[in-house]
């Protein structure tokens, strides 16, 4: 079926586009949307078909789990269990934005969005078109909009060009505000940590909540001497994408 290209540019016009992305998510097709960082490629997060076609598109393995974008702070633990207090903060100093939060996704939940290991990361994105979509369809699964190894798609254009006829209905709310993909916080033990730096500064995160590096430090630690053993071992949050156990984060997922 012939892709189509929609204006999502105006709340008082987009009504009729977002419909219709609405009916693609209901009957398990893919659609493509603006975030606050780049386009994502869409598809409902609890039907496992529609998922495993968003991975076809991208020509991405089960091994790398699309991140799940929510259309409000509150479905946070709908969909997740155990979250620190430290990981609450951020949400709400920073949802909606560049933010994705790794957590413990509740066990009860029927989908299947790859290897997570019992993980999911979230975000809100802070984008009109997006949110408009999301309070409709609700979870939605989305990595960004474009072939794996391919730059990320800052336009539907963009979109359209690497994803072809692979996406039902492309949403069309001009070029990408952010231009860059969200910050991923590990946040699966108390210990928060980043596992890809983005949109937010570490040094942002850390005036709300204590998060780690990507080098596992806080910002005012200094590395230890070589050869002096760390006493608290090391720091293996789940989240890392370096782990065998641990969720891949994507390649500039607009989660």
């Amino acid at each position: 079926m012939t892709a189509r290209t929609l204006s999502a540019h105006d709340p008082a016009t987009w009504g009729p586009a977002i419909d219709e992305a609405v009916d693609v998510v209901a009957n398990g097709g893919l659609v493509v949307l603006p975030t606050d960082t780049v386009y994502g490629i869409g598809a409902d997060a609890f039907s496992p078909p529609a998922v495993q076609a968003l991975l076809d598109a991208k020509g991405r393995g089960r091994q790398m789990p699309p991140p799940v974008l929510i259309g409000d702070v509150r479905t946070l633990d709908g969909l997740a269990t155990d979250v620190p207090a430290h990981a609450r903060l951020l949400a709400e100093a920073f949802w909606p934005g560049g933010l994705t939060i790794i957590v413990r996704a509740q066990p009860s939940l029927a989908w299947d969005l790859g290897e997570t290991h019992g993980t999911v990361a979230l975000r809100v994105p802070d984008h009109p078109a997006a949110r408009a979509l999301l309070r409709r369809t609700g979870p939605l699964a989305v990595s960004s909009a474009n072939r794996t190894g391919q730059d990320a798609a800052l336009s539907a254009a963009d979109a359209y060009r690497m994803l072809g006829d692979r996406v039902r209905v492309y949403l069309d709310a001009g070029t990408s505000p952010g231009q860059v993909a969200s910050t991923i916080v590990d946040a699966t033990t108390p210990r928060l940590r980043v596992v890809r730096q983005g949109a937010i500064s570490l040094a942002a995160l850390n005036e709300v909540a204590p998060v780690r590096g990507t080098d596992g430090l806080l910002p005012d630690e200094v590395v230890p001497d070589e050869g002096v053993p760390d006493e608290g071992g090391p720091d293996e949050a789940p989240g890392d994408p370096e782990g065998a156990d641990r969720p891949a984060t994507g390649d500039g997922a607009a989660g």
